[in-house]
């Protein structure tokens, strides 16, 4: 009986020294577990936190905005026996307004290209290829905000056309082509410094004091067409100048308009004013296909023009250009 009760007290000690063991190893289990799981949370808490900053610094804006309107313009009429009669034409106009902007804390610099270039051909005629648009109109302008939406700015205006152009009159029954234009004849560069407007991303009005103007005549032929003494090829002016601009997009419409005005101090009185109004509307149906609507409104009083009497004096020029064709808004 001792003997028995011996050894149930050996087997009831060994068994609660296998269960302390057993419970020792599972608390030393739980703690690595623990730690394990404490760190890879921790990790990827870092990891997460890692990332939001990545996604922060690449979702800031940048100081570049690039826009613009760009667009091809056709038409073709073809005849046949044509009781009515009639010519064969064909005709495009390729265009493209583009608008570069820079903003970063006070500093703003934007430029602005306005170009278009188009041809005509009419048979049976005995100058079958005409030029019926030409265009290249550059602009920039640095500005420094020392005042909300009030920007002290430097602009520079360059206008001309890339090619000869012609004028084409029937006289005495003979169709006659009368030369008018070329490359920088003429041409106008402007550089002013003045105070720029911009209540708002659309609007923007500039007024300088302190305005030059160069108008160019490369061509000897073309010089007293534009106002320039013929043993010259420039003519300077000092003056002040105004340029208003209107840049809106609404949906799949788009206005794009540009007025300059400028008066000088010098040759010709005070308040006698040349004008130059571009309005450019583009409305886009399908994702390449557009329509459009372009005007161009020009006065310079130093440009001489014949009227239908033949009297050659200053008169207000004005171009309209209306079209559906290939064409992208952006």
């Amino acid at each position: 009986m001792f003997v028995s009760m011996g050894l149930f007290s050996c087997f009831s000690l060994t068994g609660q020294t296998v269960n302390d063991s057993i419970a020792q190893q599972t608390l030393k289990v739980a703690s690595t577990v623990s730690s394990v799981v404490n760190t890879t949370i921790s990790g990827s808490g870092t990891l997460i936190s890692s990332l939001e900053n990545s996604a922060d610094t690449t979702a800031k804006p940048s100081c570049w905005k690039f826009s613009g309107v760009v667009g091809l313009n056709s038409s073709l009429t073809g005849l046949r026996n044509w009781a009515a009669g009639g010519n064969n034409t064909a005709g495009g106009v390729v265009n493209a307004n583009l608008t570069l902007r820079y903003q970063k804390k006070n500093m703003a610099w934007e430029s602005n290209l306005d170009t278009d270039f188009g041809l005509t051909y009419i048979d049976k005629t005995t100058y079958t290829w005409r030029k019926t648009n030409d265009k290249l109109n550059f602009s920039s302008k640095f500005g420094y905000e020392f005042k909300p939406h009030w920007y002290l700015t430097v602009l520079g205006v360059f206008k001309s056309q890339y090619t000869r152009g012609y004028d084409y009159k029937v006289v005495d029954g003979v169709d006659t082509q009368i030369y008018t234009s070329t490359w920088l004849s003429p041409s106008y560069t402007d550089i002013s410094l003045g105070i720029d407007w911009k209540p708002s991303s659309i609007f923007s009005f500039y007024l300088s004091p302190i305005a030059g103007r160069i108008s160019t005549a490369t061509d000897s032929l073309l010089r007293k067409s534009y106002g320039i003494a013929p043993d010259k090829n420039h003519l300077s002016a000092f003056g002040a100048t105004f340029k208003g601009g209107v840049n809106y997009q609404y949906q799949n419409l788009k206005i794009i308009s540009s007025l300059t005005l400028f008066t000088p101090y010098t040759h010709k009185p005070f308040g006698n004013v040349d004008v130059d109004w571009d309005v450019h509307i583009s409305y886009q149906l399908l994702k390449m296909l557009n329509i459009t609507l372009g005007t161009s409104l020009k006065y310079y009083d130093a440009v001489m023009i014949a009227d239908a009497s033949g009297r050659v004096r200053a008169m207000v020029q004005f171009k309209t250009n209306f079209g559906i064709g290939l064409g992208y808004s952006f």
